[in-house]
């Protein structure tokens, strides 16, 4: 009768696999190379003894936790389930474990990150999560980090990855000026500071000086990228005295939801009084009601992106230093089009 797998250990699969123990642990951790047959026969002795090896003392002897986190600044918005899951698919395929933890630093920071050298092995960044000051610390200790949706701070070869936010932006606004003759639309932003929304502005900025549209501050409306202020953001606009207008671009589709809401209370009809279009595409979108016209920016494939560039850092290999991401437009009938 074998040895329970509890106490069987790494000297007793060396001494009935006639190798040394160092031998076995270069096996069991792929430390260096050795001989098919060798490792044919480890592995043969390790299945009759019901050995398993201990994923911590492997740790200890790699000193690698197997892990990749994710750091986010919540967990709740209808942004984050395809990145993660985009992430997931590329770690599971590397056999990698995958943390993810919410971290907003505008609550204040903590001396300890939730994810970090600690605990995995690299470290995908969204925007607010880290201030520049921890992202240089990390960079500086040789910790492996990925950016999405940001860049890195000034003079650090950290890799990042986003969409085509400001060309896209500025497809989406010629759309409502070209085909639906809209002049007057409402730019809302998202969270002060964030780059996708910074580049967003800058793309309907581009439109609308190309088809000769004064640039108008006070159709400017801070939403920050959440249906909750997006609705309390364009209430209060239509509540107080504004320009007239005739479309608004909600910053991204989560938002749109909200600004929907607060036209529609308004007694405001989408589109037959105003236009309105997001960006994302997320799956919501669709359901809306009108459907809502957005841009298609590949959340997955950021995250996937994302990964495939940490695992190459890992591996020591050249990343690309910034990737942008293709988008597409997706018409549905909340511009005004029959689609």
């Amino acid at each position: 009768m074998s040895r329970k797998s509890s106490s069987v250990t790494i000297r007793d699969v060396a001494q009935k696999a006639g190798v040394s123990p160092a031998t076995v642990s270069r096996y069991l951790n792929d430390s260096a190379p050795i001989s098919p047959e060798v490792a044919e026969r480890i592995q043969q002795v390790m299945s009759e003894l019901q050995y398993v090896p201990s994923a911590a003392a492997r740790q200890l002897a790699t000193q690698k936790s197997r892990a990749i986190g994710v750091l986010l600044t919540d967990l709740d918005s209808v942004f984050f389930p395809p990145l993660i899951s985009g992430i997931e698919s590329i770690v599971q395929q590397e056999g990698y474990n995958l943390l993810v933890a919410s971290r907003w630093v505008g609550n204040g920071v903590d001396a300890q990150l939730p994810i970090g050298p600690h605990n995995a092995d690299g470290l995908i960044v969204f925007p607010g999560s880290l201030t520049d000051d921890e992202i240089l610390k990390l960079h500086q200790a040789g910790f492996p980090v990925v950016l999405i949706y940001q860049t890195p701070p000034e003079g650090l070869n950290i890799p990042s990855v986003t969409v085509w936010n400001k060309r896209a932006t500025r497809e989406l606004i010629d759309h409502l000026i070209e085909v639906h003759q809209r002049r007057r639309i409402v730019f809302v932003r998202g969270p002060a500071d964030n780059e996708d929304s910074q580049r967003r502005e800058l793309g309907y900025q581009e439109s609308l000086e190309v088809h000769g549209i004064a640039y108008n501050p006070e159709l400017i409306v801070s939403g920050e990228y959440n249906r909750n202020d997006a609705y309390q953001a364009m209430s209060k606009f239509l509540e107080n005295e504004h320009p007239d207008f005739d479309a608004v671009f909600t910053g991204n589709d989560d938002s749109a939801v909200g600004i929907m809401n607060a036209l529609n209370e308004k007694g405001l009809r989408i589109p037959d009084d105003i236009s309105v279009v997001g960006f994302d595409d997320l799956e919501l979108s669709a359901f809306l009601t009108p459907p809502l016209t957005t841009v298609n920016a590949p959340t997955e494939g950021v995250g996937k992106t994302a990964a495939q560039y940490l695992f190459k850092l890992l591996a020591s290999q050249e990343v690309d230093p910034v990737t942008l991401l293709s988008t597409q437009l997706v018409i549905r009938r909340s511009c005004g089009c029959s689609a």
